[in-house]
């Protein structure tokens, strides 16, 4: 789920010549609907070409149970937190206030009439009891690509940690992913109308190559996400490093997230059809491994990049198993103390903009250094913009699309005003992660 800036013209430079080649070709081809729909108002922008897209909300219209819950609402943007605990009011409060609106897994005690007595939905791997229209989708699994591999050789119904997974057995190759993946969405209720939904990790992002990751995004899901805890990942970095040919310095950076949109985009466009694609961003330290768990800014800027580079959602991986505060619900507890500000803060940027950032994105390129978004909505222009992974903080100077009436710039959430002069306006990056909104009106 990327960028608004030019699918062709926004190739990235970077200055080791093996991860010039990735990003060009997760930048080589754009996202588009997984059905044809008739272009919005962004789309008619004067010279601006839309960028590709699944179709937005309208999207939500093929289920059912997502067009029933409100999901084709222009104002909803599905924001999640991974496998919660759901038994009191408390809970759902404390969720809610920080800007969480769906559950993506549950636990089996969850009690499903309290999340829909509070308009909040759930998206699960099973049916769990006392289920109903609060749950808008099924998940079919977690990273298979990962712990089964690409094959469609025998699965024994192990998952790791339970013994041999793939018949034949062979520990260091796993090759039964495929067959992981249609047998559990086969075990899902049928014809209810509701989307399917799986997650994804390095597999698809650095291990397999375009045609093994393909079957993965396209065969078996309406919905996507892919999970790299760049920031915090001791084991992402080095994968990285060894396959990706990044410097060790370029691995925990905001812009990075973008990169796994990227990926999703460009592998969702192999089969002609398009699907909403989903950030997944950690809040806490999620492996014992882990040498630091993710900051505030970093944090919001993960989200940023995402949804600059076309995410659809967003989903937080709530649980943090390394550092001194471990817990399966950060955003609830005292291990949430530094990122809950942070993820309230980013959550109610999204609530407020959700009107934006369900439009057609525009593409046009505004230079090397930066990755941009731009969106039109109800006669204003919409600038998303921050460091990319060839920039890095100081100055930038943004010169507008030919045709875009420039009288006033503002910099949303910020309270300030930019001077305009000759159709360009100069801002600041303070560091890596930060990120600006501009409101750009006649």
């Amino acid at each position: 789920m990327r960028v608004p800036r030019p699918l062709l013209a926004a190739l990235i430079l970077l200055t080791a010549a093996a991860l010039v080649w990735v990003v060009l070709d997760l930048r080589s081809v754009g996202s588009g609907p997984r059905e044809t729909t008739p272009p919005g108002p962004a789309a008619s922008a004067p010279a601006l070409a839309p960028v590709a897209w699944e179709g937005g909300p309208a999207y939500y219209a093929r289920f059912p149970a997502t067009a029933a819950a409100g999901w084709t609402d222009p104002s909803f943007f599905p924001v999640g937190v991974w496998y919660e605990s759901v038994i009191t009011q408390d809970d759902v409060d404390k969720d809610r206030a920080a800007g969480i609106n769906t559950y993506v897994e549950l636990t089996e005690t969850s009690d499903m009439a309290l999340i829909r007595k509070n308009g909040m939905f759930a998206i699960t791997g099973e049916p769990i009891a006392g289920y109903g229209p609060e749950t808008v989708a099924w998940l079919i699994t977690d990273e298979a690509d990962m712990w089964a591999g690409p094959g469609d050789d025998g699965w024994t119904g192990n998952f790791p940690g339970q013994g041999a997974l793939c018949v034949p057995d062979d520990p260091h190759k796993e090759r039964c992913g495929y067959t992981v993946m249609k047998t559990l969405k086969d075990r899902l209720p049928k014809n209810d109308g509701r989307p399917h939904y799986a997650n994804f990790g390095k597999g698809v992002m650095i291990w397999q190559n375009d045609r093994q990751a393909g079957r993965f995004v396209n065969d078996y899901t309406d919905l996507v996400s892919l999970d790299v805890y760049w920031y915090t990942s001791y084991y992402a970095c080095l994968d990285a490093q060894n396959s990706l040919k990044f410097r060790a310095d370029q691995c925990a950076r905001a812009a990075n997230y973008g990169l796994l949109i990227d990926r999703q985009r460009k592998l969702d466009a192999l089969d002609g059809k398009r699907q909403p694609i989903y950030a997944f961003v950690e809040v806490g330290q999620p492996a014992p491994e882990d040498r630091q768990a993710i900051g505030p800014a970093q944090l919001k800027g993960a989200v940023m990049s995402s949804l600059i580079h076309g995410a659809r959602g967003v989903v937080y991986f709530n649980h943090s198993f390394g550092g001194r505060c471990q817990s399966q619900h950060v955003l609830r507890d005292a291990c949430g103390a530094a990122t809950r500000p942070a993820v309230a803060e980013v959550n109610g940027q999204i609530r407020q903009l959700a009107p934006v950032l369900n439009t057609q994105s525009l593409q046009y390129d505004f230079g090397k250094g930066v990755d941009t978004m731009l969106k039109r909505h109800d006669g204003a222009y919409y600038l998303f913009a921050m460091p990319g992974v060839d920039g890095g903080p100081g100055p930038h100077t943004f010169t507008l699309p030919p045709g875009v009436p420039a009288g006033q710039v503002e910099a949303l959430f910020e309270n300030r005003r930019i001077p305009v002069t000759g159709g360009a306006f100069t801002d600041s990056f303070a560091e890596e992660s930060a990120y600006h909104i501009y409101k750009i009106t006649p």
